[in-house]
């Protein structure tokens, strides 16, 4: 029996009505959280990912190439939107044998696009069980297809869908490139416009 997984990558103001506002992901909001409400944290470990900068992020790479400060730890935007925030408490004490590490609802913190964290943290849990993975959240051409390749670099017998309805890229012209990078990596695409 496999062990399931739904990574909700980057659920938080900044990237939905803070600072990098996107109608597309006001747009598909409902759908992401229908189906967090819908997931059983006793069956299927929630992992929320959390894009995480700190002051100097304007100094950094990311910062000189994306001049808009956002997701600074601890700011307004750098918070889970609320919906998203209420919905993950609620699971959590939903959860009946918190001693169970492969179910329940966690965070993951990422200074990048992509999170070592994350892979670390179910690689550890895992061991040599087989997993299934699925993802929504947002940017779909930034952080879900950088989470969604290096899940499947780190597991790559793994099954990994990505709920297009349940992602907004920057544009909805590179959501769906987005989307066709991951298709021919393997992984399934579903509810896509």
């Amino acid at each position: 029996m496999s062990k399931k997984y739904l990574i909700v990558v980057d659920g938080q103001k900044d990237f939905v009505t803070g600072a990098l506002r996107n109608e597309e992901a006001i747009r598909t909001l409902p759908n992401l959280l229908k189906k967090v409400e819908e997931t059983d944290p006793n069956k299927v470990m929630i992992l929320a990912t959390m894009d995480t900068h700190g002051p100097d992020y304007m100094n950094t790479l990311e910062g000189q190439k994306l001049p808009v400060p956002h997701c600074i730890k601890d700011t307004d935007g750098w918070h889970l939107v609320p919906e998203l925030e209420k919905l993950l408490e609620q699971k959590r004490s939903e959860v009946k044998d918190n001693r169970k590490p492969v179910t329940g609802v966690g965070v993951a913190y990422k200074p990048t696009f992509g999170s070592y964290e994350l892979i670390d943290s179910i690689y550890c849990e895992v061991e040599d069980t087989p997993v299934e993975f699925e993802i929504c959240g947002y940017c779909t051409d930034i952080c879900v297809v950088s989470n969604a390749l290096m899940l499947r670099a780190a597991f790559p017998n793994a099954p990994i869908t990505v709920d297009a309805s349940c992602c907004a890229g920057v544009t909805p012209e590179a959501h769906k490139a987005a989307l066709t990078v991951m298709k021919s990596c393997q992984i399934d695409v579903v509810n896509e416009d």
